[in-house]
């Protein structure tokens, strides 16, 4: 049986405080596509693969990882945890390095699309 509220005690003044409830966010999921240029499979999966081994470790990652590779076209999926954690990730030196890496090597801009 629950007291009514005004017969509540509390022993630490302390714990009775106002509070702000922070927003739950979903995480965001994005999905990025890399054409190669003819032959640049290879180099541009080895690049994909370093830049994963950096990320995976970045704060608020979720998931990194190819999900796709042929030939044609190369898929990686992220999942974010927060708008900050992508915003930092996408000024971040591990993603200037990919850009850096593959700026030669593809047939066409990354495409990547929220999901």
């Amino acid at each position: 049986m629950f007291a009514p509220q005004s017969q509540l005690v509390v022993s630490d003044p302390a714990l009775v405080t106002a509070g702000r409830v922070k927003a739950m966010t979903s995480p965001i999921d994005l999905q990025a596509t890399f054409i190669p240029n003819d032959g640049e499979f290879f180099r541009v999966k080895l690049a994909l693969d370093i830049a994963i081994d950096e990320v995976v470790n970045e704060p608020g990652c979720i998931r990194y990882e190819l999900t796709e590779a042929t030939e044609e076209k190369l898929v990686l999926t992220e999942q974010w945890a927060s708008e900050e954690d992508l915003d930092k990730h996408s000024k971040g030196i591990a993603v200037q390095d990919l850009n850096e890496s593959l700026s030669a090597l593809l047939a066409e801009p990354v495409k990547i699309e929220r999901l």
